[in-house]
């Protein structure tokens, strides 16, 4: 047993140099589905309420009978859906798997869902040792807006060209500076980033911009999607996104793509960690 703060300890959810993770403490992780139109993001903030983690601390808190604090694998901003959220917790509570999902999810609104808990190594972390991101952005094209999926998906009326948005988001893959990408306000070092892959397809009225990367900048998949709408309504050709790219100038690129059509559909994590395999979101584009 060492002599670790235990209360301090908890709190920052981390191990530091020279720390040991307790004899009495456990680290859970948890599989989180949000729907994002009616909160404030998933940080909590102290000028706003009504976020994901405020509900899900609360609830774990009640569940363990003590305060919790938990680290996300990616922040999403207010408007933002979550299907394939992770985030992780420690906790001298043992309680079994189940009680962390279905105990936590009775203290839940109706917009955030626990959709599995697992008791993991102490090594896991939420945010660091994810290797990659997984978003997809939903446009609903069609003459007239949806009723139903109103706040899940970002409507246009304009006919879209998916071919060229595809061989556009082609130029995105790859290991590159995404300046042109990135919303003022961010403060990451740097903007290189690797991106996976970068698909857009149709699924009827649907076209979805699929995409991987193993981080995402600020703001930086909405701003992607700006530039795809600008080729898909004809206004620059594909390798106009070239161009940006390498231009590393925000101010060159296409206003923000709203919140409401983009997901966080899966985090990915070494084999080892042995996560629950997720069904990238969203359920509807299944149907």
């Amino acid at each position: 047993m060492s002599n670790v703060n235990v209360t301090e300890y908890s709190r920052n959810c981390e191990i530091k140099p020279g720390m040991v993770f307790p004899d009495n403490m456990y680290r859970v992780a948890l599989g989180v589905e949000y729907d994002g139109s009616q909160l404030k993001g998933f940080q909590k903030q102290t000028s706003a309420s009504n976020t994901v983690q405020e509900a899900l601390e609360k609830a774990l808190s009640f569940v363990a009978n003590e305060e919790i604090t938990l680290v996300c694998a990616g922040r999403t901003d207010a408007g933002v859906h979550g299907t394939g959220q992770v985030v992780h917790f420690d906790t001298q509570a043992r309680r079994p798997d189940k009680a962390w999902v279905h105990g936590v999810n009775t203290r839940l609104p109706d917009s955030v869902r626990v959709q599995w808990g697992r008791v993991v190594p102490e090594q896991f972390h939420a945010r660091f040792s994810a290797s990659s991101r997984r978003y997809r952005y939903i446009l609903y094209s069609n003459p007239t807006r949806p009723a139903v999926l109103n706040k899940q998906v970002t409507h246009i009326t304009d006919v879209l060209d998916v071919e060229k948005m595809n061989q556009a988001a082609g130029y995105l893959v790859g290991e590159q500076d995404f300046s042109s990408f990135r919303a003022a306000q961010c403060q990451a070092a740097h903007a290189v980033r690797c991106i996976h892959f970068a698909r857009v397809s149709r699924h009827g009225a649907f076209v979805v911009l699929d995409i991987q990367a193993n981080a995402f900048l600020y703001h930086m998949v909405r701003n992607i999607v700006g530039a795809l709408l600008a080729v898909g309504k004809g206004k620059y050709e594909p390798q106009w996104v070239q161009e940006l790219l390498l231009e590393k100038n925000r101010m060159l690129a296409p206003a923000t793509a709203p919140a409401y059509g983009l997901y966080l559909v899966s985090v990915a994590y070494p084999e080892h960690f042995d996560l629950p395999e997720v069904v990238p979101g969203p359920f509807f584009l299944a149907l």
